[in-house]
């Protein structure tokens, strides 16, 4: 699916967390109902079967307990997406990334075959359907999650590019798929955030700390064998790496080697990436000149970045949100030269399924330490609400969605809420932005508050304390948002074409 991903290291946020944030995008005229869940052992599979592409998996080991935001409809199997386990390991699946012809010639996607009159069916292999179910609840660290999934891209393979996002409280690692059965993963530094649109996005790879200490790079166990033999080292200077695993040097250019560098990326993809550098370091280039060095169409936009200041929630909220405000791309600018409104993808747009920011706190005990920031519908007019990750359940206005429309449930209401607003943007955006701040600033207290009586329990007796809590602020949440809705809803009627009145005489 389409959608937007943000890390940040924990010298790089305002707390000293690690951040892991994802929304997840609906294909284009499609809208995927979404909910808050937590997954217990005893409901974890055995035997795992995708419905896309009718692989079966069996899952020997233990599961843990975990939170997720599958699809409410699962007719298309479970999309579990993002999560925490109760070993405060998170991960976001998926990123859909982009390749080229010669990455899937040389390796091609592993394809489910229908069975038809010459043949028996043939399963695929994993997906952005599966990839959260399969390893989430069987991995302790961000590191081991890499690993796993690795584990399980060798094995099965995997029918579309991915990339995918695991975190504990030390780090943050990114995976990106290459083919059928290859990939690659990268550790965020810890002073610095990553921005990844829908495009393959590592760019430098260090080859010898893959196949050496593996501190920071990991990859696939023969990753170098597949590049050469392919012939996807684009490199003019080859530099040492011509020889043995144990000295090749550092300089391969992994995006040029297994990316794609397309028009429809210029379009789509490097604009979202323009504009979130643009925001967390704006003085580090000339952003908006044409001819500057890094511009929407830029196919070097680096990988990662050390921020010109630390990262806060509402910085990830505010970019997850964005349609390209105060530049002349923003479809809703009431100024400027129309002629360059909305020619770009936003990030904030009407197909957000869901946003997920996952917060690991070190300066918290295991019990309280990890935060799940929430909202559903479109991220420019949805608020972020905070979800305590370890408990036993979740609230029924996140976890209670289906197909019919009903103010009962949050992502209901917030698709409401963009749909009405959208209708008359400049009319309704102040209350909106006024409900997201307010959601947001009572967040933040609900959580001190939270934080320093939980302090003074037993931690055997914290997770039942926190699902009180979540119970009582999700009560919050509701309130302020039927207030809005109730509001957005009045204004925008007022606005409809058939409105008369006899002073209009």
């Amino acid at each position: 699916m389409p959608c937007t991903t943000i890390l940040a290291g924990k010298k790089a946020t305002y707390d000293g967390s690690t951040f892991v944030a994802r929304c997840e995008d609906s294909t284009a005229g499609t809208f995927n109902p979404k909910k808050l869940v937590v997954v217990h052992p005893k409901d974890q599979p055995k035997v795992y079967q995708s419905v896309l592409s009718r692989v079966t998996i069996p899952l020997t080991d233990l599961p843990m307990r975990y939170t997720a935001v599958p699809n409410a409809v699962n007719s298309e199997g479970i999309w579990a997406a993002a999560g925490v386990n109760e070993a405060n390991v998170s991960m976001t699946a998926t990123e859909t990334i982009t390749s080229n012809a010669r990455v899937l010639g040389a390796d091609p996607l592993v394809k489910y075959v229908p069975a038809s009159e010459e043949g028996q069916e043939k399963p695929g292999g994993i997906g952005e359907e599966d990839i959260v179910t399969l390893t989430l609840p069987y991995i302790r660290s961000a590191r081991e999650g890499v690993l796993r999934l690795g584990m399980l891209l060798k094995t099965y393979g995997t029918y579309e590019m991915n990339g995918i996002a695991f975190q504990d409280v030390d780090e943050v690692w990114w995976l990106e798929t290459i083919g059928g059965h290859h990939w690659i993963a990268k550790r965020v530094p810890d002073d610095a955030y990553v921005v990844m649109p829908n495009q393959f996005g590592i760019d430098s790879f260090d080859l010898a700390d893959a196949y050496g200490e593996k501190k920071d790079h990991l990859c696939s166990e023969d990753l170098w064998e597949f590049i050469e033999k392919a012939h996807l080292d684009l490199f003019l200077k080859k530099n040492d790496r011509e020889g043995t695993a144990g000295n090749r040097g550092d300089l391969f250019d992994a995006r040029a080697a297994f990316g794609s560098h397309s028009d429809h990326d210029h379009l789509y993809n490097t604009p979202r990436a323009w504009f979130m550098q643009r925001y967390l370091n704006p003085h580090a280039e000339e952003w908006d000149r044409q001819d500057g060095r890094l511009h929407p169409h830029s196919d070097d936009i680096p990988w990662s970045r050390v921020p010109e200041r630390k990262i806060t929630v509402e910085d990830v909220k505010y970019l997850m949100s964005s349609h390209y405000q105060g530049t002349p791309y923003d479809p809703y600018a009431r100024h400027g030269d129309n002629r360059f409104q909305g020619i770009y993808r936003p990030i904030g747009v009407n197909r957000n399924n869901f946003v997920s920011l996952v917060q690991l706190r070190p300066y918290r005990s295991a019990a309280d330490m990890a935060v799940e920031w929430l909202g559903f519908g479109s991220n420019v007019f949805n608020a972020f609400v905070p979800v305590y990750a370890n408990v036993d359940q979740v609230p029924d206005y996140y976890s209670v969605t289906g197909k019919e429309v009903s103010t009962e449930s949050f992502y209901w209401t917030n698709r409401l809420l963009g749909a009405l607003a959208d209708a008359s943007f400049s009319a309704c955006i102040a209350g909106i932005e006024k409900y997201q701040l307010e959601l947001e600033a009572k967040g933040h207290h609900w959580i001190a508050i939270t934080d320093e009586e939980a302090a003074d329990l037993p931690e055997e007796e914290i997770p039942a304390f926190l699902e009180k809590q979540n119970a009582g602020f999700a009560r919050t949440v509701r309130q302020e948002t039927q207030t809005i809705l109730a509001k957005v809803l009045d204004e925008t009627s007022n606005r409809m074409k058939n409105a008369y009145s006899r002073s209009d005489a």
